[in-house]
This record gives structure tokens, C-alpha cells and sequence, in this order.
């Protein structure tokens, strides 16, 4: 037998990988063959065949469930890959019938019960030959016997001819077979015995139907009684009864001639009535094709109908939606229009800025379709919004900004706000803070509608709040000062007598610095609280202005009653918190804002420098260490303008420091004018009073400015120590020990703990040193002059004439040397050297 594509073992794996692909589970390929399909009418106009691969797949399913049996048609892709086109259940296959018409017999139709369209003819399968129909044929009936345990009915093709081969081919069939399930487990063996036994079977049945056909047609010719004898005998008796009949037929048939022409006259007439019924029918066809195809279109109408009037109801219901967004409700329209701003009205005005936010926010692209935004009624009510937001942000600001100056206006104009006449009165603003946290959310949502409006409500609260800040500070250091009790006359330290100087700076001043104290502990907090309050309240998104750890600040301590805790945490419109950026770019913004909420203020903190200065200029060290340490607990971003004015104060206070210094130099600097001094100059002992009175005032870390001074003071002192020394050369030596004696003397205990005056202990150790070595060379030289000369003169003759002749030059002799020693040598000791040992010893 020829090679059957039932036997291609690579078509079959292609089936199978098919079939997997398509996602059907467990199905297995049990016969594979290529066909060509085909309707019998259009191949009649000339349309080819297309080829497929019908596959016969079953599933035995392990649940108890019943087995399945399919017919799967494959097409090839355009990549030449099969692929599934088609399924049927063998369980609704009904017939299978052998076209007539296909002289070859290959060519058959298979009938199922469940199609669809009953009116379009089942598909022709043509197979190459009648080997390959026969296969396939035979493997459908015996998969429906085996799994479904019945047998189409077979029309076209006769059974015992189909039972014959299917015998005849068993044994072929088989070996093909265990040939390719060659390498299989037992199990496999198994199925394959059970399909042999599935095929005898079915020969077993087709045989059985072939001899009961035959059993039926011996019984109908036994009802015939024929006489039949010999075979010759009854041939014979044939031939002479077929003449006989065939001349009474031609007598018959002449005698009948008219009949026949009556015949073949409604023969023809019938033949017409056939003609116009085939017409009619034709006619018919095309009508019947007219209406499938109106049929059709109405069904494709009524589907787009039945899909737009879901299209339909769906955009109602977006229409809704969207109505529902663009409806403005009419209590929150008469609150954004026309509403009142008093506090008990604040939170239904909260609640229609909330809502504005919200419906300016859902008309916008993120939470709108962009298919709605160019709409025209979205596009109208977004004007509506804008209008609705410009006028409730008009009339927020133009309120805000007329009440936070009626506020400040009311506070100024009650006098028990500020420091009275032996009254000092620290300021209190819970209360102008608890009114304006009234308004803090609508200065929220005002930022988050128009954030340009800021500006100017900014510039109103930091004007009127300026003024009362002003006020306060004015009245608190006036009366500051006027309650302190410091000396009226300020001392006078490196001028006139020694006990003038002494009495002035024995006076206590530290009232002075004390007060300086109390105005940077009360104004100081204050500032820094308004600071923060004004950057939460108008919505700055930086970070707390309030440094942690600041030295000698009153911290309130927060907890759930305090009055003064600002709620103030900065929210968007959902109600979340915003956490500040620390990088923010409002700082400098806000910066500049402090400075003109705050600014004016410093006039007050310099006049009360300025008054401690008059009183004791040595209590600037002690305000520059106070100064000092609040700046130490001021943040470099935090409260800018606190910290700027701290600069400014620490500047101030090292300016009219340093103007002390001048004056105290200029003071030393007076001495030279009077050549005439001698002794201990009045300037060295003050400054030994005055270093003491310094290291007492010293706080924090002023020890640059102290050390600066002491620089510039000594250094001054001992210039004009020697430009006076200079003035009378007899004396100067004697001045300069003296002085630089009594410098060390007063200075020595706090040499030993200040570094700078040590320095300058040991420069004037030096400088005293050195006046002493020139004073004693001084006296030594004057007393001994005529014994030097004479030695000069011996020297300059030992170059003209020998050493031998030297003695006996004019006033160079023996005698002559005995009178210039004793001369030289008489009451040195007494008058001189030992004057001279005693005042050593007692500097």
C-alpha cells in the first residue's frame, strides 16, 4: 500500500503541538491525515480546494467524568504552520456519506446534528485515495464505538466491501502502528491492544450487518415459487418468455401510440411546469438571498444600536458625573459672593473655599478626561470658578488686611497694653494671636486659590504689626532706663589723680548691663515667636523659626490647654500636613518680609546700649558676652532678622567699645605733652585697675574684644612711655625703669592667667632689662671718662712710636696715671654706685 500522510509521525507531532497551543488540556492526537477541502458548487465555478489536516483527538479524563472524542480541522498559517481552524464533538456526527457524484469515491461529507446554519451545505472532504478515505472512515467509526459506543450511519459506500478491507488491512494498520509507538511505556502497549481490539469489532459488526442483509434477501426470494430446475434449462426458459414478451410489447406499443403522444404531451408540459418551477426556485434563491443579506444588516444594525445605546447609557451616566462637578451648590455661591467674615460665620466660609478648591481641582486635565476640558459648559464653568475664586480672594484680603489693622489700632489705643511709669509691662499677644488663628485656614485656602494675594495681606499684617511692636519696645526700654538706678557721673579710668580714678570706677554699674539683659530676655523670645507665628500663619513653607536650646529664653511649654500653642502647621485643602521644604525658596521671600515687619525696632535696643555706655563703657564687654550667647542659639536660617539684629547690637557694642579704647588711648597719649614728668606715670597703675575691672566683666566669648583692647591700650602706654622717656635723655633710663618696674608689679597676678597681658609682661621685663644695662654703662662711662681718654691716647701712640717711649710723653707718665685713678675712684662707692644699687633693688 502506498505511504499515507496517516502515517507521517511529524505531522502528527505538529497536530499535537497545535493543539496544545490552542489551549485545550490533555487531548491526544490519535490519527492525523491531509485532506482538501471543498462545496461541491463553488468548485463547480472554479474555485480550488484548500488544503487542511483533520485530526482526531481524544480525552480520557481521570475524575470519573466520560471520554471525550473531537474532529479538529488545522490550516496552514502564512508561515506554513498549522494552526486550528475548526472543532467538532464526534458525539453529534450522524452520518457520513460517500458523494455520489465523485466518480472516484473519494470525496465524502460528514453530517452532525448541532450546525448552526442548517440552509449552508456541510463541507466536502476529498481525500488522495480510497486507502486514505477508508483510514479515516474506519478510525471515526471506530472511535465512536469504542468511546461513544455507537455508529453513525454510513450512505454511498457499501459495508461489506468496507469490512472486507478493513480486515484485509487490519493486520497492516497494526504494524504500522506498534512500529511508531515503539519506545512507549506499558501503558501505551495497552491503548494500542485496546484499539485493535476496538477495530475487530467493528469489522465484527460491518460482517454481521453484511450476512443479515443477505439472510433478508434469501427470505424474499423464497416467497417466490420459480420452478427453477438446471441453469440451462431455466436460461432457456428465459430467453423464449423474453420473446414472447417483447412482440405483445411492439403490438402493444403500436396499439398504444396515441397514449404515448398524450404521454410525452404532459411529459413536455411537465418538463415546462419543472422549467418554471427551476425559474422560480432560481427566483426564489435570490429573494431567500436578498433577505439573509437584509437579515444580516438588520442584525448588524440592531447590534450597533444595541452597542450605541450602551455607548448611550454609559455617556449619561459621565454627564451625570459631569453635571454634578459643574453644579455650584447655593449656600457655598452665597458664601463666596456675598457672605459675612465674621468669626462664627468662618467655618461654613471654610467650608466653600474647600469646595471651590476642590471643583477648580476636578475640572483640571489630571482629574478630568482631556476629552471634557475643551467642552464648552466645561469651559464655561471653569469661568464661573475663576470669577466665583477672584471675587471671594477680593473680599477675603480687602477684610483681612482692615482687620489686623483695627486690631493693632485697638491695642495701641489701650494703654494697659505697654510699660507704664514705675510699671514694666511684658508683652503679651496671645490674644492678638488667638483672633488672628481664627483666619489662619482661610489664609490656607487663599494661598491654594490665588497665592499671588499673599503679597499684599504679607505687607498689611507686617505694617500694622510693626507699629505695635515699635510702641512696645519704645515704652519698655524708656522705661527700662528710668527704673534702673546707675551712678549719674561715668568714671573717668586713665585721667587725672590715681584716687579720683579709683572712687569713679569703685561704683557699681552692674544694674547697667543687667537691664540690657532684660531687654534681650523679653524682646528676644518675643521676636522669634512672631517670627515663626507670621511664617505659619501667612503660609511660608519653611522650616520652625524657633531654635532649639537658645540660652535664657522662656519656652512655652507645650501642652493641650496652653493659649499661646499655634496651631498653625501648614495643610493642603484635603486637610493633610505639608511638611516644609528646608531648602525652600520662600526663605529669603519670608526674610524680607521680617525685615519689614520688625524693622525700627533696633533704635530701641541702641539707645539702650548707648545709655549703658555713658554710664560705665567697661559694661560693653559684659552686653557683647550677653549678645554673644544669643546669637550662639540662633540658627543661620532661622528668624533671620533676630539674628541680624543681634549683628548689629554686637557690632554697636564693639564700636562704642572700641571708641572707649580711643578715648582711654588718647587719654594716655595727653601725658606726653607734659616733658616734665618723671616717676611713675599716673596712666600705668589705672591700667592695672581697669585690666582687673575687664576680667570681671568678661561673659562668653569676648576675649577677642578684651584681647584686642589690651593690645591697643599697651601698646599705646608704652609708645608714650618712651617718647617721654625720649624728651630728657639725663632722665630717660630712670623714667623707663621706673614705669616698666611698676607695670610688671601691678600686672603680675593677672599675667599669669590672661596669655595677652603675659606677653606684654614679659616685653616690659624686656624693655626693663635693657634700661637698666644702659643706665649702669651710663654711670659707669661718666665716672670713669678721664681714665678712658687717657687709655684712648696711650692706644694712639702705641702706632707712631715704640711702648718704651710712652711714659715719658707730656702728661702720659707714671704720675700723671696715679692722679687720673685717684680722681676717677674717689667717692664712687658712696655717692653714686651705692644710690644707684639701693634704687635697683627697690623697682
Amino acid at each position: 500500500m502506498a505511504k499515507s500522510s496517516a502515517d507521517d509521525a511529524e505531522l502528527r507531532r505538529a497536530c499535537a503541538a497545535a493543539v496544545a497551543a490552542s489551549g485545550a488540556r490533555g487531548e491526544e492526537v490519535s490519527f492525523s491525515i491531509r485532506v482538501a477541502k471543498g462545496r461541491g458548487i463553488f468548485e463547480k465555478l472554479g474555485r480550488l480546494a484548500k488544503p487542511r489536516v483533520l485530526a482526531l483527538t481524544t480525552k480520557h479524563s481521570s475524575k470519573g467524568e466520560a471520554d471525550k472524542a473531537f474532529l479538529r480541522v488545522l490550516k496552514y498559517s502564512s508561515g506554513a504552520v498549522l494552526e486550528p481552524a475548526k472543532l467538532y464533538k464526534l458525539k453529534h456526527l450522524t452520518k457520513v456519506e460517500v458523494i455520489s457524484s465523485d466518480p472516484s469515491g473519494c470525496t465524502f461529507v460528514l453530517g452532525f446534528d448541532n450546525l448552526r446554519s442548517q440552509t449552508v451545505a456541510p463541507p466536502q472532504w476529498t481525500m488522495r485515495n480510497i486507502d486514505d478515505r477508508n483510514r479515516l472512515l474506519f478510525c471515526i467509526l471506530n472511535i465512536c464505538k469504542e468511546i461513544l459506543s455507537y455508529l453513525p450511519k454510513v450512505v454511498g459506500i457499501d459495508i461489506v466491501e468496507l469490512a472486507l478491507w478493513a480486515k484485509e488491512n487490519t493486520l497492516t494498520l497494526d504494524n504500522q502502528e506498534n512500529n511508531n509507538q515503539e519506545g512507549r511505556e506499558t501503558s501505551v502497549a495497552t491503548q494500542t491492544e485496546r484499539k485493535v481490539t476496538a477495530k475487530v469489532t467493528v469489522e465484527n459488526d460491518l460482517v454481521s450487518q453484511a450476512k443479515d442483509e443477505e439472510e433478508d434477501m434469501e427470505a424474499l426470494l423464497d416467497t417466490y415459487v420459480m420452478g427453477i430446475g438446471e441453469a440451462d434449462a431455466f436460461s432457456e426458459r428465459l430467453k423464449q418468455e423474453l420473446v414472447a414478451l417483447e412482440a405483445a410489447n411492439v403490438y402493444q406499443l403500436l396499439e398504444s401510440e396515441p397514449l404515448i403522444e398524450e404521454v410525452l404531451q404532459g411529459i413536455d408540459a411537465a418538463s415546462a411546469t419543472i422549467d418554471d418551477m427551476d425559474e422560480w426556485l432560481r427566483i426564489f434563491n435570490l429573494k431567500l438571498r436578498h433577505m439573509r443579506e437584509d437579515i444580516s444588516s438588520i442584525e448588524s444594525r440592531n447590534n450597533g444600536l444595541e452597542m450605541q445605546s450602551v455607548n448611550n447609557k454609559g455617556l449619561v451616566e459621565e454627564l451625570e458625573k459631569l453635571l454634578e462637578r459643574l453644579r455650584i451648590p447655593q449656600e457655598f455661591a452665597a458664601s463666596l459672593t456675598g457672605g459675612s467674615f465674621e468669626e462664627s460665620r468662618m467655618l461654613k466660609n471654610v467650608e466653600a473655599c474647600e469646595w471651590l478648591t476642590g471643583a477648580i481641582r476636578c475640572l483640571e486635565v489630571p482629574n478630568l478626561d482631556p476629552s471634557y476640558v475643551n467642552m464648552r459648559a466645561v469651559r464655561e464653568k471653569r469661568a464661573e470658578l475663576e470669577k466665583l475664586k477672584i471675587t471671594f480672594v477680593k473680599r477675603a484680603s480687602e477684610f483681612l488686611r482692615n482687620y489686623f489693622s483695627s486690631l493693632v489700632d485697638f491695642m495701641i489705643s489701650d494703654k494697659s497694653y505697654f510699660s507704664q511709669r514705675g510699671q514694666l509691662k511684658r508683652p503679651d499677644h496671645a490674644d492678638l494671636r488667638y483672633k488672628c488663628r481664627t483666619y489662619a485656614r482661610l489664609l490656607q485656602h487663599l494661598k491654594s486659590l490665588d497665592k499671588s494675594c499673599l503679597g499684599p495681606l504679607r505687607k498689611a499684617y507686617c505694617q500694622s504689626l510693626n507699629l505695635l511692636l515699635r510702641r512696645e519696645a519704645r515704652e519698655f526700654a524708656n522705661e527700662l532706663r528710668a527704673s534702673t538706678k546707675a551712678p549719674k557721673n561715668p568714671a573717668v579710668w586713665l585721667e587725672g589723680s590715681n584716687n579720683a580714678g579709683q572712687n569713679g570706677s569703685s561704683a557699681d554699674t552692674s544694674t547697667v548691663s543687667d537691664a540690657y539683659s532684660k531687654m534681650l530676655t523679653i524682646f528676644i523670645p518675643l521676636l522669634v515667636d512672631e517670627s515663626s507665628f507670621f511664617a505659619h500663619f501667612m503660609c511660608f513653607e519653611v522650616p520652625a523659626l524657633v531654635p532649639a536650646g537658645a540660652p535664657n529664653v522662656n519656652k512655652r511649654r507645650s501642652g493641650a490647654n496652653d493659649p499661646d500653642d499655634d496651631d498653625l502647621s501648614l495643610m493642603d485643602p484635603d486637610g493633610n500636613d505639608i511638611k516644609p521644604d528646608n531648602t525652600s525658596v520662600e526663605l529669603g521671600t519670608l526674610n524680607d518680609a521680617l525685615q519689614e515687619l520688625l524693622d525700627g525696632i533696633q533704635e530701641d535696643f541702641y539707645a539702650v546700649v548707648d545709655w549703658a555706655y555713658k554710664i560705665d563703657p567697661l559694661r560693653c564687654i559684659s552686653m557683647h558676652g550677653i549678645t554673644e550667647r544669643y546669637l550662639s542659639g540662633q540658627k543661620a536660617d532661622a528668624a533671620g532678622f533676630v539674628r541680624k539684629l543681634l549683628d548689629d547690637l554686637e557690632s554697636r557694642i564693639s564700636v562704642q567699645f572700641s571708641r572707649f579704647i580711643d578715648e582711654a588711648c588718647h587719654q594716655i597719649e595727653r601725658n606726653e605733652r607734659n616733658v616734665r614728668q618723671t616717676g611713675i606715670l599716673a596712666y600705668i597703675p589705672r591700667f592695672a585697675v581697669l585690666a582687673s575691672r575687664m576680667e570681671q566683666y568678661i561673659q562668653g566669648q569676648s576675649r577677642d574684644l578684651i584681647d584686642k583692647a589690651y593690645t591697643k591700650l599697651v601698646s599705646t602706654m608704652f609708645t608714650t612711655l618712651e617718647k617721654i622717656a625720649q624728651s630728657d635723655p639725663k632722665t630717660a633710663d630712670i623714667v623707663l625703669i621706673e614705669n616698666y618696674a611698676a607695670f610688671q608689679n601691678s600686672l603680675y597676678d593677672l599675667a599669669n592667667v590672661v596669655p595677652t597681658l603675659a606677653k606684654f609682661y614679659h616685653q616690659a621685663s624686656e624693655s626693663y632689662e635693657q634700661a637698666c644695662t644702659r643706665h649702669i654703662s651710663s654711670l659707669i662711662y661718666l665716672q670713669f671718662e678721664r681714665l678712658f681718654q687717657f687709655s684712648r691716647k696711650v692706644d694712639e701712640l702705641t702706632y707712631t712710636i715704640a711702648a718704651e717711649e710712652i711714659p715719658f710723653q707730656l702728661g702720659l707718665s707714671k704720675t700723671d696715671l696715679r692722679r687720673v685713678l685717684k680722681s676717677s675712684l674717689s667717692g664712687v662707692l658712696t655717692s653714686q654706685l651705692v644710690p644707684c644699687t639701693e634704687d635697683c633693688r627697690r623697682h
